[in-house]
């Protein structure tokens, strides 16, 4: 029988670069959260491991045999003698190559789908060790919980209890290359302070003071993020608007559900070209 996991879109609420390693990986410190939208992700145990791709963004995810699902199945495969694959579907409902993780949350669906069809632990090390072997952001899809996110992306903390954070998600229809934005940020500097201790009470208001150091290059690139921030600053009920990851996928927090899904109405309505999701980070 086939069992199904969700991939939820991750959100980097912030994002301050620390430096760059002598191998040319930038080191980084992120407070991190999950959708609740995302792509699903099914998997039928047994024979051959193979993918097939379906869903409003099957078309631009590239060729089959270089999805994230696939080399997590087989980072896992090379650690784990005999692992028992299978076919996996996978339903792509994530804007691709936009900033909030889809293809490392795919990746971590199926670290975890493969655990469970082989009894892995949750905690065994091998998982964790495939998910890095990956991608930098599949450490932290695989666990799927709010944390601060250090080191390339391997480094978490314990999970944090944060209140849920209604919010629009939105996406101007164009690709950002994250190899890009970070050439177009060598010679800049991070002005990001550094993260200390998260609250609970007044996140949002915490959140003013830690941003996106890789914003204007990210406008840099891709002009459109800058008009996607202002717009959705400028939404009634909007509390702080900022672009995730390298973008170009940027979101809105609000008081409430109501608001937000409001908000991605009137988005909707205003401009049909870009994804508009209301959702709730936690």
């Amino acid at each position: 029988m086939p069992t199904t996991d969700f991939a939820p879109a991750k959100i980097n609420l912030t994002l301050r670069i620390v430096g760059r390693r002598a191998d040319g990986y930038h080191e980084l410190e992120s407070l991190v959260v999950f959708a609740d939208v995302g792509d699903a992700l099914d998997f039928t145990p047994g024979g051959e491991t193979v993918l097939e791709v379906v869903g409003p963004f099957a078309a631009v995810c590239g060729r089959t045999q270089d999805n994230l699902v696939l080399k997590a199945a087989a980072a896992l495969a090379s650690r784990v003698q005999g692992l028992k694959g299978g076919a996996f579907r996978l339903h792509k409902r994530l804007p691709v190559a936009s900033g909030i993780g889809g293809g490392s949350s795919d990746a971590a669906a199926a670290l975890r789908l493969l655990a469970r069809a082989n009894a892995i632990a949750p905690g065994d090390t091998r998982l964790a060790e495939a998910a890095l072997a990956v991608g930098a952001d599949v450490p932290v899809c695989l666990a799927a919980k709010a944390c601060v996110m250090r080191g390339i992306g391997e480094v978490l903390s314990a999970p944090l209890a944060l209140p849920r954070l209604p919010a629009v998600l939105v996406n101007p229809g164009v690709a950002t290359a994250t190899r890009d934005v970070f050439r177009a940020f060598a010679g800049l500097h991070g002005e990001t302070m550094p993260l200390g201790e998260v609250p609970r009470a007044g996140l949002v208001e915490f959140l003013h003071g830690h941003g996106n150091d890789l914003t204007a290059a990210a406008i840099a690139c891709v002009p459109v993020i800058g008009e996607v921030i202002d717009v959705l600053a400028a939404l009634p009920g909007a509390r702080l608007a900022r672009m995730s990851g390298s973008g170009s996928t940027c979101f809105a927090l609000f008081d409430d559900s109501a608001a937000a899904a409001a908000a991605a109405h009137d988005l909707t309505q205003a401009y049909p070209d870009w994804w508009v999701a209301a959702t709730g980070f936690g």
